[in-house]
């Protein structure tokens, strides 16, 4: 159940690549940060709490009511960090029908 938001924020988090320091790149922070939370959601359900963990990390780093401030070179190695994250727990997380 968590692949299509995982493909979705590996998706979002690799675009935000080309955006990096411009004001468009609010608009990754907050649709990262909103599939990072939906992707835990399904690791907490699907009771896989490394995944929620990780998810977490990421919410928290693409915070966009706080933002932290990171150097370009930094964002860009946790932008491929998250997206490999994100395909990793969309296609590992599976939660059961009931639970």
């Amino acid at each position: 159940m968590a692949l299509a938001p995982g493909f979705l924020g590996a998706i979002v988090a690799m675009a935000g690549l080309a955006l990096i320091g411009t004001d468009g790149y609010v608009w990754i922070d907050y649709s990262v940060a909103i599939l990072a939370a939906i992707t835990g959601w399904f690791a907490v359900q699907g009771r896989q709490w490394w995944w929620a963990a990780v998810m977490a990390a990421v919410v928290v780093l693409w915070n966009p009511v706080f933002p932290l401030a990171l150097p370009g070179v930094v964002l860009s190695g946790l932008s491929i960090a998250a997206a490999a994250s994100f395909i990793a727990c969309g296609v590992l997380v599976r939660v059961t029908p009931g639970s």
